[in-house]
């Protein structure tokens, strides 16, 4: 089964029945059904064919959920990214993924547009509002004009669907292509885990569709369910509008990342639990390892546990969860999910006894690799297994435990970064000598960014100048919380950064254990 017959089939199923809530629009399965066939026709009237790329750079909302199926149902690959990337991001990632559509809003387009003379391959563009001044197709015109017939169209289970570009992004795009099968197939073993039915409200807020977990277990799955979908708006800044969002609607499921449910236990310390939050019957988290103290005090303060999952945007989503009836250690991420095979290895793949900490390697459902370079996907897919560059161990169970990093990434607020992104930016100042960029551990976020700079001799530049670069050319998640600057920096034999080195100097602890 493909993505398009899929919809097909909950919207006969389910019809009139609510799919999506946003605000105080809510939108049919039927209605989603026909909404994105709209969309679809519109993009095969534009030339749009299988295989052709579609850039959706859209917040969660309604228009997002409809272009996506409308995309994935012409046979077109969805690409959807983040709407507050810099130019210089989005210039790295278009020359990569080469679309031929773009569809974002007016807020997004007009800081853009004097940039799209140099995106020549960028043929139509599809706006989500009316006030930009270029040539665009209006959103709305086409849900009021569009057909609604489905389009006949020759797809296959193991056409790419998705191309999601990982490490927040990098300069050098690593775009995980996967197909409909693979995101239809952890869609379905996401619900299985989370014993998901038609019955159930998710709750989907602060965790965006322009990521998996997102996109694949919060929507499809739901979808696939016949669930219904609340896309609460805001961050984490707005947690009190997403605790009356679940008492109004009745929310059972929520997906979240760490940072939120530290947020949480913030906001209810501070001035206590004000919602009637008892229709919930499952919170998840995911993204990055949750601390064992905020699961616990969580669990004192809101009387339910917190799933602690695990996965990657490579393997779709998540492959691990917690037994619902919180039968588990608390630092595990619970077993594999059906479906999956997980094993843990040494640096001379050989697997490993349980207690032995060792690079995760999984098989299952995983990418068709990294869109237009072979050389990274032969680097992390071998024989079949996908090595994860994740460090854990199993435990006589068979549950797993994360335990490190075997690549080099920080992860804050569930975001995964590529400290090369920051590290070039920065080097490129011309007072900076060298420059290393790490993750600092912290309580709320995971961690933070720390950069550590060494000056050209005899120049100058201020901690605020520094940020402010790296503000002009990257997205905000990426911007140095602290600059410090050094008189050199410690290097390997071979003269590289040792960053280890510059861990221990600032007593900050070493990501990853070595096997």
């Amino acid at each position: 089964m493909d993505l398009k017959m899929m919809l097909e089939d909950v919207a006969a199923r389910y019809g009139e029945k609510t799919a999506i809530i946003s605000g105080d629009t809510r939108l049919s399965y039927s209605d989603l059904e026909k909404a994105s066939n709209r969309v679809a026709n519109t993009l095969k009237r534009l030339d749009v064919n299988k295989g052709d790329r579609v850039v959706l750079m859209l917040a969660n909302s309604l228009e997002l959920a409809v272009t996506y199926f409308g995309t994935v149902k012409t046979g077109a690959i969805a690409v959807p990214m983040d709407p507050k990337y810099k130019v210089d991001e989005l210039t790295s990632l278009f020359a990569d993924s080469l679309p031929k559509i773009l569809v974002t809003d007016s807020a997004t387009l007009e800081p853009l547009a004097p940039h799209l003379s140099k995106f020549g391959y960028i043929e139509n563009i599809i706006e989500v509002g009316n006030e930009y001044k270029g040539q665009s197709l209006k959103y709305e015109e086409i849900l009021a004009s569009g057909s609604v017939e489905p389009l006949d169209v020759d797809l296959s289970p193991e056409d790419i669907a998705w191309i999601g570009y990982t490490s927040g992004p990098s300069f050098d795009p690593r775009g995980v292509m996967l197909s409909h099968h693979s995101l239809l197939t952890e869609a379905i073993m996401s619900g299985d885990g989370y014993q998901q039915t038609d019955k159930d409200i998710m709750m989907l807020y602060a965790l965006p569709m322009f990521h998996v977990y997102g996109m694949v277990a919060s929507f499809l799955a739901s979808i696939y369910r016949g669930s219904t979908v609340v896309m609460v708006p805001g961050t984490g800044l707005s947690i009190g509008n997403f605790m009356e969002a679940i008492e109004r609607e009745k929310g059972t499921m929520f997906l979240g990342v760490p940072f939120i449910f530290s947020l949480a236990l913030q906001m209810a310390e501070k001035e206590g639990i004000k919602n009637d939050l008892s229709s919930l019957r499952l919170c998840a988290s995911a993204g990055a390892v949750l601390p064992a103290e905020v699961k616990k005090r969580f669990k004192e303060l809101y009387g339910f546990e917190i799933l602690d999952c695990w996965g990657l945007t490579e393997a779709v989503c998540h492959l691990t969860c917690p037994p619902l009836n919180g039968h588990v250690n608390i630092a595990s991420v619970g077993k594999a999910l059906s479906g999956w095979k997980l094993k843990v290895i040494d640096d001379d793949n050989k697997e490993l006894p349980p207690d032995k900490n060792g690079e995760i390697i999984v098989s299952g459902p995983i990418m068709k690799g990294y869109y237009n370079n072979p050389r990274a996907t032969g680097e992390v897919i071998k024989d079949g297994w996908l090595y994860t560059g994740d460090i854990g161990k199993f435990d006589d169970e068979g549950n797993l435990y994360i335990t490190g990093r075997k690549k080099d990434t920080i992860i804050v607020k569930g975001q995964n970064i590529n400290p090369g992104d920051i590290e070039g930016v920065l080097s490129n100042h011309p007072a900076v000598a060298e420059a290393v960029v790490i993750g600092i551990p912290d309580r709320l976020r995971g961690e933070i960014i720390g950069a550590i700079i060494s000056l050209k001799q005899g120049r100058t530049a201020t901690e605020q100048e520094l940020k402010q670069l790296c503000l002009e050319r990257l997205i905000n998640y990426k911007v140095p919380k602290q600059i410090i600057i050094v008189d050199s920096l410690p290097k390997t034999h071979d003269g590289k950064i040792d960053k280890n080195a510059v861990r221990a100097s600032l007593s900050i602890p070493p990501v990853f254990e070595k096997l």
